[in-house]
Formats: structure tokens, C-alpha cells, sequence
């Protein structure tokens, strides 16, 4: 159960309002998700929030697909259940297929083991590494 309520639409603020209304219109969807219906408890945050993710997850050097699967694995790192779940679906929207989606595990999965190891043998970086 969340710590704030979810609002609904008509709950909001007049500036969590202008906030769903460009979410909807920037996605193409009605659809606005309970993380953004959190955060309408704090217009500013809010609003914050969805200027700096538009603008991260915009298409740059790295496409949209990518994006959403670096924040997959993120979220996998950072064991946060919600965002695995709505980064998944906006990669399979993507174009992720079933079998991409095994690849990225199977590197979470691997990245998780040799950064745990390392780290517990306290590997010292590489000079040859070092930017």
C-alpha cells in the first residue's frame, strides 16, 4: 500500500493537472500510472520529475529500446519491483522481444554475480581502465 494516496483526476492540483495532461500527450495515452498519481501529492516534484525524465529518456545517442532496458537493469540493482515491471512493458512497446528480454536478465544476472565477487575481493581497478 502506498504511503500517499493515488490520486485520482480529480484530485489534482492545477499544476499536477497540466502535468498529467502532458504525460497523456506525450505518450499518446490516457493512461497515467500510479507512480505519477504518487507524486501528485507534490505538484513540484511532480512536475520536476516528468521534465527531467522526458528529457533523459528522449531519443539521443541511445534509442528509446535501450533506455528502457538500461533502466531495467537499474531497477533490478536497485530491487525496485514497480519500475522492472513499467520499464519491461515500455520495452516490450519498444520492440523487446521475449527473447531479447532473456539476454538482459541473463546480463543482469551476470553483472550482479561479478560485481558481488569483486567487490567482496576488493579487485583493484586496472590502470589500463581508468579514463
Amino acid at each position: 500500500m502506498a504511503v500517499v494516496p493515488l490520486l485520482s483526476d480529480e484530485e489534482l492540483s492545477e499544476t499536477a493537472r497540466a502535468v498529467f495532461d502532458d504525460i497523456r500527450r506525450v505518450r499518446g495515452t490516457d493512461f497515467v500510472n500510479n507512480f505519477w498519481r504518487a507524486l501528485a501529492n507534490d505538484p513540484p516534484l511532480l512536475q520536476a520529475t516528468w521534465e527531467r525524465l522526458k528529457v533523459v529518456m528522449a531519443p539521443g545517442a541511445l534509442d528509446p529500446l535501450t533506455k528502457e532496458m538500461i533502466y531495467v537493469a537499474v531497477s533490478a540493482a536497485n530491487g525496485c519491483e514497480y519500475c522492472c515491471h513499467s520499464h519491461s512493458a515500455s520495452a516490450r512497446s519498444k520492440g523487446m522481444t521475449a527473447d531479447m528480454h532473456g539476454e538482459l536478465l541473463a546480463v543482469i544476472g551476470m553483472a550482479m554475480q561479478t560485481n558481488g565477487i569483486v567487490n567482496a575481493l576488493q579487485v583493484p581497478v586496472d590502470e589500463a581502465f581508468k579514463a
